[in-house]
């Protein structure tokens, strides 16, 4: 719980400048929203101003990692409740993450625990997305300015051209709401790689059995590339992954997952590609 409100509390900070940006048609400013900690003492309703960035936001991260909690539950399988990871910016968090205490040999219920959290999240994401779009305006230009430029996965554009026909990426200046189903969308698309111990690792792990390690190894380098044209943060998670993150449990249950499951990787792949931007945020 303490994790959790800590979370709370610098999601609602960060919200707050996000809101403050936004109502005088002002790019995001991180330098200007780190301020409200000073701020903070003064005026304890700041983070009342940032609630409609953070409550979205971990509503989402929460269904994320329920959805592998009660899939672990209903398999009896030994697992945390969820860790919240706060971080003063420039979204407030680092997401969020339970432990599984106790390794899992059968492939279906390893794909079934894997999938159940990006599911369960974009599931959340969505009406938020959908919300916080219409929210939004047009301002020519704005979404290329200010402190961070942030990318725009193709859901993301998909639901600005059903709501601004027309209107040019650039031009949309997205409500604080939608910058909270981004942050769902981009955690989503990180999850769903599938590499190593992500769960779309697991995924393809469950789907291919040990021909997924080289795959895996294959897409950790393709990530270097992505990192040395777009953004430098894919470095990082490239060396992360492949230093710590790409060993496997055994699997000891021959048995296939079955056409269902398979169709429900299909589907994650499609997410995938949905929510993912190889220029997540540029200064």
């Amino acid at each position: 719980m303490l994790l959790l409100g800590a979370t709370l509390l610098t999601t609602s900070v960060m919200g707050a400048g996000f809101i403050d940006s936004f109502r005088h048609n002002r790019p995001v400013d991180i330098l200007a929203a780190l301020n409200g900690y000073a701020d903070l003492a003064r005026n304890p309703g700041l983070l009342l101003e940032g609630l409609p960035f953070s409550l979205p936001l971990i509503a989402i991260l929460l269904s994320h990692e329920l959805g592998h909690y009660f899939m672990c539950l209903y398999y009896g399988i030994d697992a945390s409740a969820p860790y919240f990871i706060p971080f003063p910016a420039p979204i407030g968090t680092f997401g969020a993450f339970i432990r599984i205490r106790a390794p899992i040999y059968s492939r279906r219920k390893l794909f079934d625990v894997a999938i159940a959290g990006p599911l369960a999240g974009f599931a959340a994401l969505m009406p938020v997305l959908v919300a916080g779009v219409a929210m939004s305006k047009v301002i020519p230009g704005i979404a290329n300015e200010g402190d961070l430029v942030f990318g725009a996965p193709a859901l993301i554009k998909l639901a600005e051209s059903v709501i601004f026909p027309g209107v040019p990426v650039a031009d949309i200046y997205l409500h604080p709401l939608a910058r909270a189903a981004w942050v769902g969308i981009l955690a989503t698309a990180l999850n769903l790689l599938p590499i190593g111990q992500l769960d779309g690792g697991h995924i393809l792990y469950s789907i291919l059995g040990e021909r997924s390690r080289i795959l895996s190894r294959i897409l950790v380098l393709l990530l270097i590339p992505l990192g040395l044209l777009y953004s430098w943060s894919w470095l990082l998670w490239a060396t992360f992954l492949f230093f710590f993150g790409m060993r496997h449990p055994p699997i000891y249950d021959p048995a296939p997952l079955g056409a269902a499951r398979v169709r429900l990787g299909w589907l994650a792949l499609l997410i995938l590609i949905l929510c993912f931007t190889v220029d997540p945020v540029r200064h």
